[in-house]
């Protein structure tokens, strides 16, 4: 099928510090990751609606950039969790 869709990039939400960052990445990889925002993690960690309201930014920005790149949206699938080798903390 020629309108097959085909996944060219994520939205990364990574803990570093004092931070949850959002980047948005190729596929499989972190290297080239373009930094979108970033929210205090006290914010977010008691807050779960502000914590998906960061996250519904973050999507609006990548929509913006892909809409503004490719003159299309993105369709979003449902959050996944990092393979651990991409995984970072405040460790």
């Amino acid at each position: 099928m020629a309108d097959e869709l085909k996944q060219i990039g994520r939205l990364a939400l990574r803990v570093e510090g004092e931070n949850w960052n959002a980047y948005y990445a190729l596929k499989e990889t972190m290297d080239g990751a373009v930094f979108l925002g970033s929210i205090r993690m006290g914010a977010v960690t008691t807050k779960p609606e502000r914590k998906q309201e960061f996250m519904d930014l973050m999507r609006h920005v990548v929509e913006d950039i892909l809409e503004d790149k490719l003159g299309a949206w993105p369709t979003w699938t449902e959050p996944q969790r990092a393979p651990e080798s991409e995984r970072s903390g405040s460790a």
